[in-house]
């Protein structure tokens, strides 16, 4: 019996930017393209689709006239190896020539076109990413992916050791599929290639590294996955130590899922010693930077409890930094004390007030710019903001 998805129940293959741009493609090469990867196996597990990803028998130029004639815009952002990016009414889709590699050399691969569906399968990483779909919804698997879909297993395509030696990421990327998708104890040879091959790791670019880490990071639970990591020595290759697992089941449980937040209680003083190495970008560094503030730390540590004490924090520094502290606080204690998710929720909804007075104020109540005036001003937001605020412009002047 064949397979098949059911349009009817997906709104990505109904929608009528995907039938232009399937249409547009099946014009020049009838039955030559297909859906392929996330899509298919999101929509097999009963996961969100995001991207619609297309595989094709057209090569680039050809694929490219072909979406052009029907009114399709393209942009060739991976020409060279045969990925397009086509645009449907606002919508993208990546829409790329099957491919078989010719040579690999862990980190990037030079690839020849080809019509051969079964080498465009081979050259991918696991069996379920390796699933192809019609507009009709019939499922081909080269790869024999949907035996893996029922029990979730994240299994490489053919020899694992081979998969990694195209590119060592996929290790990486393993563990994360195995976090986001996986169910269950991960496959035995998946885990005995990880484990002899991490010296490859070296090889890989921090950027890419970095971004698999955030995805991993990003995932409902990562926490079994990443203890997996650890067993293999992953983990102490890529990022120089193990890092603090419990304290992640914690910010897990406590249903925190910002990445950053994460990488934070999970790999503590470390963190911040990844920025360059990671090559963060200047906002990802300044967020890490913040979150090893051990002054605002310590301060949450010894007053939290009360609205107050938060309004001030929060006043000084930011909502998002305050909450961050917060989870990273009750990160560190066995269970949560009574109270944390209020005190969170009030950490980032309460806007603080503007203080009222202004250096104009001061001018005209006689005090002149300079050292005094800043005291002042210093003195007076202190006062305003002991008062959790509620001094008025007139009471605060009548201090001066």
């Amino acid at each position: 019996m064949k397979t098949r998805l059911v349009p009817a129940d997906h709104d990505w293959m109904t929608a009528p930017a995907t039938r232009r741009v399937m249409a547009a493609l099946d014009a020049a090469a009838p039955g030559g393209a297909r859906f392929v990867g996330g899509c298919v196996r999101n929509a097999l597990l009963g996961e969100p689709v995001a991207d619609i990803d297309i595989a094709t028998v057209l090569e680039p130029q050809a694929a490219k006239a072909a979406l052009e004639a029907a009114g399709i815009a393209v942009h060739p952002t991976g020409i060279a190896h045969g990925t397009l990016t086509a645009v449907a009414d606002h919508t993208p889709f990546e829409v790329t020539t099957l491919r078989r590699d010719v040579s690999t050399d862990g980190r990037r691969a030079t690839v020849a076109f080809t019509t051969d569906w079964a080498e465009d399968a081979a050259r991918r990483d696991f069996r379920l990413n390796a699933l192809y779909a019609d507009m009709s919804g019939e499922i081909f698997d080269p790869a024999g992916g949907l035996a893996d879909i029922p029990g979730r297993r994240i299994v490489f395509i053919g020899r694992a050791e081979d998969r990694i030696a195209e590119d060592y990421l996929r290790i990486l990327r393993f563990f994360r599929f195995l976090a986001r998708y996986g169910r269950g104890a991960p496959d035995a040879d998946a885990i005995r290639a990880c484990t002899a091959m991490t010296d490859g790791l070296a090889r890989l670019s921090a950027e890419r590294v970095w971004m698999e880490t955030r995805k991993l990071l990003a995932a409902p639970d990562p926490v079994a996955a990443m203890e997996w990591m650890a067993k293999t020595g992953v983990t102490r290759a890529l990022f120089g130590e193990n890092g603090d697992l419990l304290r992640l089941a914690r910010l897990v449980a406590l249903g925190c899922g910002d990445p950053l937040v994460r990488l934070s209680a999970w790999q503590g003083d470390n963190a911040p010693r990844l920025i360059r190495p990671m090559k963060m970008s200047n906002e990802e560094a300044g967020r890490v930077r913040q979150l090893a503030d051990a002054d605002l730390s310590a301060l949450l540590a010894d007053s939290w409890p009360t609205r107050a004490a938060l309004e001030k924090l929060v006043y000084r520094h930011g909502n998002q930094p305050v909450a961050d502290q917060l989870f990273l606080l009750f990160s560190r204690q066995a269970e949560p004390p009574e109270g944390w998710g209020g005190a969170i929720a009030h950490a980032l909804s309460f806007a603080p007030p503007v203080f009222p007075v202004s250096g104009d104020d001061l001018r005209a109540a006689g005090i002149p710019p300079g050292p005094e005036m800043g005291e002042t001003l210093r003195r007076l937001e202190d006062a305003w903001v002991d008062s959790r605020f509620r001094l008025a412009k007139d009471q605060l002047l009548s201090q001066v």
